[in-house]
């Protein structure tokens, strides 16, 4: 198995061994919580521009296969363990974890102290790293990442989203048809794919919703010219403040439609409304964090993937209230403005992976579609 060094931009290098392809690649090293997941986590396209580490020792031990892909493809820079299971043993399978990153050229390295690595990111913060196989001298990987770019300023939403629009129907996980919802009501519904994970998509069908998803970059009027009951704004990857096209999008569309906003989709929303988002020091991102409704008191354990938040105080002239909070550190996880039908969430309600607490926020978003306007015809 070939060497491979993992050196962060504090200086800091760690050797390990390669898995998954072989060659040099930059991102910001974030870790992540959870303890499976890895093939979802790997297809998010809110990980594009980053490097994932996982502080669950050992990964990769079910496979990959089909059905649990969250998009077309991974979109993680690179990937970090501190084992990769060799041997794969479940009936779903299809390849192995190794064989599956290398099959779309993303490098791994493991052999790596990842409970050192996530102490310094949880001390020191999320920052830049490059795993290579083709240079392991430390001295030049470090003036390498430090003239790679950080991730404030970045849009990477444009990067990762669909060039064309296209409509999705289908509605659950194979393995969930059982719980599949008889809904007589029906919404169209447009959803800004931002970075689209596709439970998304599959939550809002199983709610009864028939989805259009549209690019990042698609104009507010062409989406307003549809007459959808109502508008989805995607996770995605990057810098919020950096997606300029969809902040102003959602200016002209807030106050005319029933939107829902989810992670970068909540970040886009805050900025459109006046407000400012900041760069959290290490981020959120596994599926065990517990997030507060300050309505009701209920706590719900979440998956998170994100690196930037709303200051949902600088929103002007108090036009949103507070809903969700992280127990964590208390930052701001969900808001709800005051008179337009106008809701979102910083993390991810359709799970996948993690556990299925805050689906019931797809059902309020019908809700308030339902309460705005009769359902458009199909």
């Amino acid at each position: 198995m070939a060497k491979a060094l993992l050196v962060l931009e504090n200086g800091l290098a760690f050797e390990g061994e390669n898995f998954g392809a072989e060659g040099e690649i930059f991102g910001e090293l974030v870790f992540n919580t959870s303890m499976s997941g890895y093939q979802e986590i790997l297809t998010d396209p809110s990980y594009k521009g980053q490097i994932v580490m996982m502080t669950s020792p050992h990964i990769g031990n079910y496979g990959v296969n089909l059905e649990d892909a969250e998009s077309s493809r991974p979109f993680a820079e690179g990937f970090v363990v501190r084992e990769s299971s060799k041997r794969v043993s479940n009936w779903r399978a299809g390849k192995g974890l190794s064989e599956y990153l290398k099959g779309h050229n993303i490098p791994g390295i493991e052999g790596v102290d990842t409970r050192r690595l996530t102490e310094i990111l949880r001390n020191e913060g999320a920052m830049r790293a490059v795993i290579s196989t083709e240079d392991l001298t430390p001295e030049n990987l470090l003036k390498k990442v430090r003239n790679a770019p950080s991730m404030e300023g970045q849009d990477l939403a444009g990067k990762v989203t669909s060039h064309k629009a296209y409509e999705w129907d289908e509605i659950l996980h194979p393995l969930e048809q059982d719980t599949l919802r008889k809904s007589g009501k029906r919404f169209r519904v447009i959803a800004y794919d931002f970075g689209v994970k596709q439970n998304i998509l599959r939550s809002l069908a199983w709610c009864g919703c028939k989805i259009r998803v549209v690019p990042a970059t698609t104009p507010a009027e062409e989406v307003l010219a549809e007459k959808p009951d109502g508008v989805i704004l995607s996770n995605g990857p990057g810098d919020p403040a950096a997606v300029t096209y969809g902040i102003e999008a959602a200016k002209q569309i807030i106050g005319k439609l029933p939107v829902f906003g989810i992670c970068l989709g909540h970040q886009i929303l805050g900025l459109a409304l006046g407000g400012k988002t900041y760069k959290l020091k290490f981020g959120h991102h596994g599926a065990n964090h517990p997030v507060m409704d300050v309505r009701t008191r209920k706590v719900a354990i979440t998956a998170q993937n994100h690196g930037f938040a709303v200051d949902v105080d600088s929103i002007p002239d108090k036009q949103v209230e507070l809903t969700h909070i992280n127990l964590n550190d208390k930052t701001v996880e969900g808001m709800r403005h005051k008179k337009l039908p106008v809701i979102s969430v910083q993390y991810h309600p359709e799970s996948s992976p993690g556990p299925h607490d805050a689906r019931y926020l797809f059902e309020e978003f019908v809700e308030m579609m339902m309460k705005e306007r009769i359902p458009s015809p199909l």
